[in-house]
């Protein structure tokens, strides 16, 4: 991926960010943290990856999320710098959970260690 790909990604996660945290009127996607955002060569899409602070709404959230990328998008097109704004596509992040269990299973394998 390159340098410019790269920075307008971190640039899209910080105006995404900033837009869900002053422009959206929604309670539950003002508790949305974007993690990531990966642009594809030709700028057409962009997956933007996010996590929620609540589990149990995390349904909600993802039809929110959809409902409002036109919205981001738009205000999008005021704050960053480029032609062509990609279409917006919101992705759960599982990658902190997975980080978890991971986490969870190493401490139980040191319990079991300690234990014997």
């Amino acid at each position: 991926m390159s340098i410019k790909i790269e920075r307008i990604g971190s640039s899209l996660v910080k105006e995404i960010s900033y837009v869900l945290m002053t422009e959206i009127k929604d309670p539950d996607i003002k508790f949305v943290t974007i993690t990531d955002c990966k642009v594809t060569n030709d700028l057409s899409y962009a997956k933007v990856y996010y996590t929620v602070l609540d589990d149990s709404k995390k349904d909600v959230i993802a039809s929110s999320l959809k409902n409002a990328a036109g919205f981001i998008r738009k205000e999008l097109f005021d704050r960053v710098d480029i032609r062509h704004m990609p279409e917006l596509e919101f992705v759960y992040d599982e990658s902190i959970e997975y980080g978890n269990k991971i986490e969870k299973i190493i401490e139980e394998i040191h319990e079991d260690e300690i234990d014997k």
